[in-house]
């Protein structure tokens, strides 16, 4: 039976991408060579490369526009410190929503003054705080777009006069923003791109540079720039997924069309978990993630029996967080409807069984 995969992540990716995928790794290009065996300075990886970071570039619409798109090692939580390391001479303002911008902020510090605008940590994260002011006088302002612990989301972004950055991990490409609005994102693929192993970073160039300290070549953005994304040996099978991943969503329709999906897909999860007396969402409904659902069950009596069902329903990967407990369903775009359909089904038959 196939399996309804909601899981946070490393998560579902689109089943044509999974079949170019396997077949590249046993023979890539009708060479006779395994894509993990070439050499990642041949012309046919080299391609690989550039057409992944230009994809990234055309769907979120910065083509020509000033910016570089990487894709590196190290996971997002690399990205904390290289963020820091790259663009922070004095102080810098975080927004804190969750475990990854709380940590976000831990390895900022470690260089010079991070200042809290705002946090809901006290809430335990369920709602994205608003209402903030952003001193001018600051080197960039850090936030992050979607909470995939607590369900959270960013619905929009507030005007600043000074670069910002923006962790979207767990959202990106997955919705129509004005991405000219950020200055640097940063985003692990193994939410809404590929597997785990490579992080994408774009960077609006002019950005680069103000920083006084010594940056390790590493962890220097410009470094990784000029060399095409080819400083180091690159995670190839992470980036070749990631390229086949974004060829496929330019394919759908773009971020356009797979925003409409997304929107449908959490509707009918929403809409359920308001209506079922037997569930209770854990983000304050305003803040609501199009990504991630995060709930309780309201007896936990019920526990054993939903999960059974669950299980003979083929739904994998539901567990919540155990900051929060109870359940997450993980919307991503390779999620079909037909999956969150099998769960509000499960859902609603608990009901007429309680």
């Amino acid at each position: 039976m196939k399996k309804h995969n909601f899981s946070a992540g490393p998560c579902i990716l689109p089943q044509e991408v999974l079949l170019k995928a396997s077949e590249a790794v046993m023979d890539f290009n009708n060479d006779g060579l395994s894509l993990l065996e070439i050499s990642h300075r041949s012309k046919p990886f080299v391609d690989v490369m550039e057409k992944a970071r230009s994809l990234a570039l055309e769907l979120l619409g910065l083509e020509g526009k000033g910016y570089k798109a990487l894709f590196l090692q190290g996971g997002a939580s690399t990205q904390f410190l290289m963020v820091a390391l790259n663009l922070l001479e004095k102080r810098a303002g975080y927004l804190n929503t969750g475990t990854w911008s709380d940590k976000a902020i831990k390895e900022a510090r470690i260089f010079d003054d991070v200042y809290e605008v705002a946090s809901s940590k006290s809430a335990n994260y369920n709602y994205i705080p608003k209402g903030y002011e952003i001193p001018s006088e600051y080197d960039y302002f850090h936030c992050t777009s979607n909470n995939t612990i607590f369900g959270t989301q960013m619905k929009s972004f507030p005007s600043c006069d000074i670069p910002m950055v923006s962790d979207m991990s767990s959202d990106i490409f997955s919705r129509t923003l004005d991405f000219t609005q950020f200055d640097l994102i940063y985003a692990g693929a193994q939410k809404n791109m590929g597997p785990a192993g490579t992080t994408l970073v774009v960077v609006k160039e002019d950005i680069l540079g103000r920083v006084s300290r010594k940056i390790p070549s590493m962890m220097d953005y410009k470094v990784h720039i000029d060399k095409g994304s080819m400083f180091n040996t690159p995670p190839v099978f992470a980036v070749y997924v990631s390229m086949l991943t974004l060829e496929w969503l330019k394919n759908l329709g773009g971020i356009k069309a797979i925003e409409k999906q997304n929107e449908m897909k959490a509707r009918v999860m929403y809409s359920e978990l308001d209506l079922n007396p037997l569930f209770k969402g854990y983000a304050v409904k305003e803040d609501r993630s199009l990504m991630n659902a995060t709930f309780n069950l309201t007896n936990d009596n019920l526990k054993e029996t939903f999960e059974t069902m669950l299980k003979e329903a083929g739904i994998s990967g539901l567990n919540g967080h155990r900051s929060v407990g109870g359940y997450r369903a993980s919307m991503y775009n390779a999620l079909p409807l037909e999956s969150v359909k099998a769960l509000v089904e499960v859902m609603s038959e608990l009901e007429t069984k309680a």
